[in-house]
């Protein structure tokens, strides 16, 4: 709770910054704050003290296990190393600095109310903190088209999900007459569930499925991508998946686990239709937002089969691979961001001849790339390993299957931009990467390889 209630603050002191005149400290700072609420938040590990509010006990509210702990720690490092870029993004428009910070900051806030949701009403609040922030953002520039295409398409999409989502609860909390996943627990495993109850439980399914981007619920996705600034792309394909993801682990291993049964087929086929959509549509397409956007929608099926083999405690695996996909990917744009900006165009054809412009900068794109593809022995690839092996023990062989095929044809859509990088002749635009982006760039490649080569840590975790 007390890392809740620092990052809202933080948030607040980014919104009274501009009244301060505090424009130019504000960045150092509140990267100082998400470093010190990071620190906090890993003294809380392995204390299961009931939450309060003062005199008043939260804890049917949210519940701050190690589960919300460890994932509410990813969320705090990968907003921390989007704000060490956003220093600068944004410096060019210092005027809204403190405007986009802020919303930034909220958007964090939003995703750990969803870590640690111990109530629906605080899974739909978590969400709407989250998707609000996120419309704004997605819309921020307001001169370009593609960004009000972004926002508005994001807006209207995600509040037909909330609406969705909404309804399921009101059902649920028909059936069962209580909000709390404890009692909601209780009365799925009574022996006699209503049918309304499965009619509110599939909604909610479905309403998640939308905010992981999961087929048939991923349309919005690309367009989004392509069009939100990079920045916020970013964002996007990993803090608000890796929120989206952790939400629907909680939701069916503490809410709906005696029930999943009524809506394993459900996700089986949505499993297998979301990895095999992502990666076929991905071949085709050459702006690369477009193409790591398609990336993400069958990284979500990769993860999804990490929520159908729940029943054997996959947190560890799902936790493993969120982290290693959110560092390949930041780490990519860091530096993709410059490309794009330097070549003033977002296709594939801007990384041409990169290995011989920039030889560092490539090599560090190019360990991201591989391991979002799983090769060895980079992160990506155990992340996949973990999930797959979790997924066999369940019993479901021909989706894992179906999960190794893929990942073999997403080999050639990473390689598009490897082979541009090494065997396409390099063009005259000059390449300039401020040492922020470098920093980030570095950051994420050493841990891919770290937690590549020594995985342990991290799969312990949970356990």
């Amino acid at each position: 709770m007390t890392t809740l209630l620092y990052t809202t603050c933080l948030g607040l002191f980014c919104m009274l910054a501009e009244v301060l005149n505090l424009r130019k400290l504000l960045i150092p700072i509140v990267v100082l704050g998400l470093a010190t609420i990071f620190a906090a938040n890993l003294q809380l590990w392995n204390i299961q003290a009931p939450l309060t509010l003062g005199p008043i006990s939260i804890d049917h509210m949210m519940r701050m296990d190690n589960f919300a702990i460890a994932f509410s720690g990813l969320a705090i490092f990968i907003s921390l190393l989007i704000f060490i870029l956003s220093a600068n993004y944004y410096q060019n428009e210092q005027h809204h600095l403190s405007d986009y910070l802020s919303i930034l900051v909220f958007v964090l806030c939003g995703a750990l109310v969803m870590f640690s949701f111990a109530n629906m009403a605080m899974l739909f609040l978590g969400i709407e903190i989250l998707s609000i922030s996120l419309y704004i953002m997605a819309g921020s520039r307001r001169f370009d088209t593609r960004s009000n295409e972004a926002g508005f398409k994001y807006f209207l999409m995600g509040s037909f999900a909330s609406g969705i989502l909404l309804f399921g609860i009101a059902l649920i909390y028909g059936a069962s007459g209580s909000f709390e996943l404890a009692k909601i627990a209780e009365y799925a495993g009574s022996g006699s569930v209503s049918p309304m109850f499965y009619t509110g439980m599939t909604l909610m399914v479905f309403a998640m499925l939308f905010k992981v981007s999961a087929v048939p619920f991923h349309f919005w996705s690309p367009d989004v991508y392509e069009g939100s600034p990079a920045l916020i792309t970013t964002l996007m394909s990993t803090l608000v998946k890796v929120a989206a993801f952790a939400a629907l682990y909680r939701l069916f291993s503490t809410c709906f686990l005696g029930s999943i049964d009524a809506v394993k087929p459900i996700l089986i086929i949505v499993t297998a239709a979301t990895i095999v959509v992502g990666n076929i549509i991905a071949l085709s397409q050459q702006n690369v937002k477009r193409i790591l956007a398609y990336s993400g929608i069958a990284h979500a099926g990769y993860m999804l089969m990490g929520i159908i083999s729940i029943q054997t405690q996959t947190d560890s695996a799902v936790f493993f691979y969120a982290t290693a996909y959110s560092l390949a990917t930041i780490g990519f744009f860091s530096l993709g961001i410059m490309v794009f900006k330097s070549a003033f165009t977002e296709n594939v054809e801007a990384f041409n001849g990169l290995g011989k412009k920039n030889p560092l900068a490539a090599a560090c794109i190019s360990i991201c790339l591989l391991s979002l593809a799983g090769i060895p022995p980079f992160a990506g690839f155990l992340g996949k390993y973990y999930i797959f092996s979790e997924t066999v023990k369940n019993g479901y062989i021909t989706i894992t299957l179906i999960a190794v095929i893929n990942s073999i044809i997403a080999v050639y859509y990473y390689f598009k931009v490897i082979i541009a990088m090494y065997a396409q002749p390099a063009n005259d635009k000059p390449l300039v990467i401020h040492p922020t982006y470098w920093l980030v760039a570095i950051v994420c490649v050493l841990l891919t390889i770290g937690i590549g080569l020594m995985p342990d840590y991290f799969m312990q975790l949970l356990k």
